[in-house]
Order: structure tokens, then C-alpha cells, then sequence
């Protein structure tokens, strides 16, 4: 598969602070979860943020310019809306604002609608429709435009749990012949989103700690994402000499990430290698709770 998700040496701030700093990443699944990332992640891939340093590519170009270009559509999480506007007129307006002609704008949307269930919805304000309704404009919006990418941010967060397996089976059944990349902190292994993904990325802070089939990842009960101070590499080779195996990513300083497949170990053995290295773990997490 060939990438069209890439970051390379990534920065973006927020209040002047970096939220991401040196994130580098790549994926190439028709059907992307992007898990653990910041919000800043998604906002400089929806072209809503600006890249301070670095690369962040959508579908070959430049995010921002992949979304100017009409090439990618983003569908962020609960941005205000109109309230006396329609669900139609919203759609419509998406499809508008992305460049399309009125008769078309007018098609696209009814087509977004009935692709996220919406169509009995159409002539409901904005001001009345109920969270989940919200939500799943959210990606109609985005549909509408004509994009052949989407980049949504965490559609079913919030949502009580009916609620958000229903509208995760409607976003995953809409989405079946287009580009996607959902962005959320976790997703439930059992959720249509899940299931529908062919690539999981999961990120810890500015480094990708597990990427792959997100079965795979979420059997991986035993492989850790430690953050540590101190003599990481001392640690690192410690673990790896004890069984396990300790993998640190670039860059680490001040705090080294570090990810671990504990092998015969036990979680508290590391507490015990690391202090025996003079290193401290500072944070750790499995990886598998990403699907938690």
C-alpha cells in the first residue's frame, strides 16, 4: 500500500506550545484509525491548524492544500452550527463552500443524507436535532463536498452506547468506497469502525507506538508504551537481556518513549529493571487499551 497519510518530523502548536513535536508517520489502509492523537493531529490534517515545522501529506499534498483542492473533507467533532438552518441546507452549504455548482451542491447533499441515514431528517433545524443527528451531519457535511478522502474526528465520543454503534455502522457503511481516517483517542474493538478498519496508528504523545491490523494490536495485551527518565538505554538493555524486548523510539530526551513486549515479565518487573538502571518509569500503558 502506498502512503496517504504522512507526517515527517511533524510540529504543530497550540498557544504557542508544541502539542506534537516530531511526530513522523506513514499509512497507506483504505480505512485508517489514527488512536491516541492529539486534537492538534487532526486539526493540521484537516487544514484547520497550521504546520509549524515538518511535513503532513493528505493523499500526496500538503493538508491544507488537499482540502483547498477539494481532494479532502474533514468532519470535526461537534463544531457549532446554524441553529435555524436545516440539516439540508448545512449539507447543501458544505457542498457549496468546497466549490460545487448549486444544482450539484443540491445532489451531493441529498446523496450525503441518504448515505448517513439522514434523508427524514432533512428538513429538521439544527436547533432541534439531537446529538446523534448532529454527529452524523457532521460527516454528511463532509460527504457532500465530493471529496474522495475523510478525515473525522472521533464521531461516536460522548455518545451512549447504542447511539454510537449505530452511527459507527452508518459512518463505516457510507464511507465503503472512499479514503478515511478516523481520529479518536480509543475506539472499542467491537465498534463498526473498528471493524471496518484494514490499518490502525497509535500514537502516545509524538511517537507512533503500535501500528498495524487493529486485531492484531488489540491482542497484543502484553506490549507496553512506558515513558522513562534516567539511563533509558541502560533500562532498554536490561529488559531485552531479562526476556522481554525494549524498543526506544528516536529522539527520546527528556523523557525517553519506550515500547516493551514484556516476554516472561511481568509489568512490575520493569518498575524493578528500571530502578536497577538508574531509570524511572514515569507512565506506562498498554497499547491494547487503545481498543479499549
Amino acid at each position: 500500500m502506498s502512503a496517504w497519510l504522512e507526517a515527517s518530523h511533524l510540529r504543530v502548536d497550540v498557544g504557542g506550545a508544541p502539542a506534537i513535536d516530531g511526530l513522523s508517520l506513514a499509512a497507506g489502509g483504505d480505512h485508517v484509525l489514527v488512536l491516541g492523537a492529539a486534537r492538534a493531529l487532526f486539526g493540521a490534517a484537516a487544514g484547520l491548524r497550521r504546520v509549524t515545522r515538518g511535513d503532513l501529506l493528505v493523499d500526496g499534498r500538503p493538508a491544507a492544500q488537499a482540502v483547498r483542492a477539494g481532494a479532502a473533507a474533514c468532519a470535526p467533532l461537534d463544531p457549532p452550527l446554524p441553529p435555524s438552518w436545516s440539516v439540508l441546507e448545512y449539507a447543501t452549504w458544505s457542498a457549496r463552500v468546497a466549490g460545487q455548482p448549486r444544482r450539484a451542491a443540491r445532489a451531493l447533499a441529498g446523496e450525503a443524507l441518504a448515505r448517513m441515514r439522514l434523508t427524514a431528517a432533512a428538513a429538521t433545524r439544527l436547533s432541534a436535532a439531537p446529538p446523534v443527528v448532529r454527529r452524523a451531519l457532521g460527516v454528511a457535511a463532509a460527504l457532500a463536498t465530493g471529496a474522495r478522502v475523510l478525515l473525522v474526528e472521533d464521531p461516536v465520543g460522548g455518545l451512549p452506547d447504542e447511539a454510537a454503534h449505530l452511527l459507527a455502522r452508518t459512518i463505516a457503511r457510507a464511507v465503503e468506497d472512499l479514503r478515511t481516517a478516523v481520529f479518536a483517542g480509543r475506539v472499542a474493538l467491537e465498534s463498526p469502525l473498528a471493524l471496518a478498519a484494514d490499518e490502525a496508528v497509535v500514537i502516545d504523545g509524538s511517537h507512533v507506538v503500535a501500528q498495524g491490523a487493529p486485531g492484531e494490536i488489540a491482542a497484543g495485551e502484553r506490549t507496553l508504551a512506558l515513558r522513562v527518565l534516567g539511563d533509558f538505554e541502560a533500562f532498554a538493555r536490561a529488559v531485552d537481556a531479562s526476556g522481554g524486548r525494549a524498543q526506544v523510539s528516536s529522539g527520546a530526551p527528556p523523557a525517553a518513549h519506550v515500547r516493551v513486549d514484556l516476554g516472561p515479565l511481568a509489568a512490575r518487573d520493569l518498575l524493578r529493571i528500571a530502578a536497577s538502571s538508574n531509570a524511572v518509569v514515569v507512565e506506562l500503558r498498554p497499547i491494547a487499551r487503545s481498543f479499549a
